[in-house]
């Protein structure tokens, strides 16, 4: 990436399959009757390096789909006679809301700049 922002500066580069797969999630997920022994990512100081260079979009939504699966997975499970998505998704929702923040802010450092 560095070899191509200093050729074609400006050029936008897209980082595809770029999520970090949080471990917490994994665990969370692995704990609750998944099965992800293996899933590993992209370490985020590698895309926060990424973000920083031509690099103009960074897709995490593995990232996103773990959060939620997780929550909804340790919901259920620690709530068997629940059945309301509104009960299950509140958390599940929130726990994606503080991921995008984590990641907009602490990772890829876009924040504020749309």
């Amino acid at each position: 990436l560095k070899e191509v922002s200093k050729r074609l500066p400006g050029f936008p580069i897209v980082l595809h399959g770029s999520s970090s797969v949080p471990q917490e999630y994994v665990k969370m997920i692995n704990e609750h009757g998944g099965k992800m022994p293996n899933a590993i990512g992209v370490p985020e100081d590698q895309l926060r390096e990424a973000a920083k260079l031509s690099v103009c979009k960074i897709n995490i939504d593995s990232d996103l789909r773990l959060a939620m699966t997780g929550t909804v997975r340790a919901f259920l499970d620690e709530h068997p006679d629940k059945f309301d998505p509104r009960e299950y998704l509140k958390p599940a929702r929130a726990n994606i809301k503080e991921l995008v923040r984590h990641k907009l802010v602490d990772v890829l450092g876009c924040a504020g700049k749309a």
